[in-house]
C-alpha cells in the first residue's frame, strides 16, 4: 500500500451554523489522483482551504504525513494590475534559485515566458505558470483547484495530462477541482462528488451510473459521461492534439 499523505476524518465546516462541508471522510495516497466534483455551492474550496489549514475547522480532523510538502495552484491569481511583475520575478518569489525555477517553467511548457509579464498571460499560459510555481517546491502533494479554469478546450486536455504525467514523475497526490466533467473522467483515478457531504465516490467507469450522481448532475450528463468514457482511449499532446492508439472519437468534447 501507498504511504497515505492526507486523511479526513468526519471533517466537517459550518458558517453561521450552517454546514457547508459536512462529515467528509477522505484518504489521500502517494500517486492517486483523486478529483472533487460537484455543483456551485457543494463547498469544494471550502473542502480544499481546510486540507491546506486556511480554513478552520467546526469539527473533525485532518491528519498530514510527516513533513508532508503542498504545492497550491489557486483558482484565479489576484495580482496588482499597476504593478509590473515578471514571470522570472514571480518565480523568483518562492524562494527557490532561478535554475529550479527555470525547470519547473520548462517541465509546464513556458519556458519561453521567462520575461514576459504575467499581466500579459493568456489564461493556458497563466495556469502552467501557477502549476510551475507549485511543482519548484517539489511537492509530495499538489493541490489544484479548477486547474483549467479559463483554459481553452484543447489547452485543458493537455493540461489534465500534463497534471497525470506530473504525478508519474514526482510519485506525488493530486486533489483536483473540476467542473470540466467529461475531460476530468479520463485524466482521474477517483471522483468524490460533493454537495456539502459525500453524495458519493468511486472510479470514473462507475460513478456515473451511481443514483446519488444522476441525482445530483441529471440523467442527460450521466449518459453522456458514459459514453465519453468509453471511449476516451487515447491521449493528448500538450498543444491538445490526439496522440496514442484507440479510436479518435473524443465524444466529450462535443458536450463542453
Amino acid at each position: 500500500m501507498s504511504e497515505s499523505l492526507v486523511t479526513l476524518d468526519n471533517l466537517t465546516v459550518e458558517f453561521e451554523g450552517r454546514p457547508v462541508v459536512d462529515r467528509v471522510n477522505l484518504n489521500v495516497h502517494r500517486g492517486d489522483i483523486i478529483t472533487i466534483i460537484g455543483p456551485n455551492g457543494a463547498g469544494k474550496t471550502t473542502l480544499i482551504k481546510a486540507i491546506l489549514g486556511i480554513q478552520k475547522l467546526t469539527r473533525g480532523a485532518v491528519r498530514l504525513a510527516n513533513n508532508l510538502v503542498i504545492g497550491y495552484v489557486p483558482q484565479h491569481l489576484t495580482l496588482e494590475p499597476t504593478l509590473p511583475l515578471s514571470v522570472k520575478r514571480f518565480m523568483l518569489l518562492s524562494g527557490r534559485p532561478l535554475s529550479e525555477c527555470e525547470n519547473a517553467l520548462a517541465r509546464t511548457g513556458v519556458s519561453h515566458l521567462l520575461d514576459a509579464s504575467v499581466h500579459h498571460l493568456s489564461g493556458g499560459e497563466r495556469q502552467r505558470l501557477l502549476l510551475a510555481r507549485a511543482l519548484v517546491r517539489q511537492p509530495d502533494l499538489l493541490v489544484l483547484d479548477e486547474p483549467a479554469q479559463g483554459v481553452d478546450i484543447n489547452g485543458q486536455a493537455a493540461l489534465y495530462e500534463l497534471i497525470r504525467q506530473l504525478r508519474d514523475e514526482l510519485h506525488c497526490g493530486v486533489i483536483m477541482i473540476s467542473h470540466d466533467l467529461h475531460l476530468v473522467m479520463a485524466a482521474t483515478d477517483k471522483v468524490i462528488c460533493l454537495n456539502q457531504h459525500v453524495c458519493c465516490s468511486g472510479y470514473p467507469a462507475d460513478i456515473s451510473h451511481d443514483p446519488a450522481f444522476i441525482d445530483t448532475f441529471g440523467h442527460q450528463v450521466a449518459e453522456s459521461l458514459a459514453v465519453y468514457h468509453h471511449h476516451h482511449n487515447h491521449r493528448h499532446d500538450l498543444h491538445g492534439n490526439v496522440v496514442g492508439s484507440g479510436h479518435e472519437e473524443c465524444s466529450g468534447h462535443a458536450h463542453h
